[in-house]
């Protein structure tokens, strides 16, 4: 690695995507590395799509121009296709594949599967993850972040140690919560190990 690295990271609000971004940018310091981060886009209240951008390393501008990031991290479906501008041919592509479907929508949800199977026609690396379930099982849904954040520190060009990582949780969130946030970091980093061959 270069000391470049630039992350999307992209789904609805109440799903800790703020939390997520700051957790990596403060890890990223702790590394050692310089880390700018975007406002947040979109609607931050529960239910709308939020999205921030990260850049790791010695960037001027905190956007990642489209066809830029380095990775792609969706806690849900339909907000992974709605990123989709920003990857290209070597991105990584982390998702949930869990949906959350708006109640104040009368469209049909596409299937996962369906998204799925175009997203792996298209594009070379990309990661589904139950990360809904794999949170359940480690105590609450709302580890999910925990579950995604433990899984892009599997892959081998993320600049971020998952000690690192864990390290930015503990001191972003409350003691009583961090063995159900390292049982969730562990079991997405074990979810993605078993899919090494993503990496190239």
């Amino acid at each position: 690695m270069d000391n470049h690295y630039s992350i999307y990271i992209c789904g609805v609000g109440g799903q800790g995507i703020i939390k997520t971004s700051t957790i990596i940018g403060e890890a990223a310091m702790n590394q050692g590395l310089d880390v700018v981060m975007s406002e947040i886009h979109g609607m931050s209240q529960r239910g709308g799509s939020v999205s921030t951008e990260l850049k790791i390393g010695g960037y001027n501008s905190s956007i990642i121009p489209n066809e830029g990031a380095d990775m792609l991290l969706s806690f849900e479906p339909i907000e992974t296709i709605r990123g989709l501008d920003k990857v290209n041919s070597e991105t990584k592509i982390v998702y949930n594949t869990h949906p959350i479907i708006p109640s104040s929508s009368d469209k049909a949800y596409p299937s996962v599967d369906s998204i799925t199977k175009t997203l792996k026609e298209n594009f070379k690396h990309v990661l589904p993850i139950d990360g809904t379930k794999l949170a359940i099982d480690a105590g609450s849904i709302l580890a999910l972040n925990m579950v995604l954040l433990g899984a892009v520190t599997a892959d081998d060009n993320f600049p971020l140690s998952k000690d690192t990582v864990i390290d930015a949780m503990k001191n972003n969130l409350k003691p009583k919560f961090h063995d159900m946030n390292l049982k969730a970091i562990e079991s997405g980093y074990k979810s993605m190990s078993l899919s090494k061959t993503y990496v190239i």
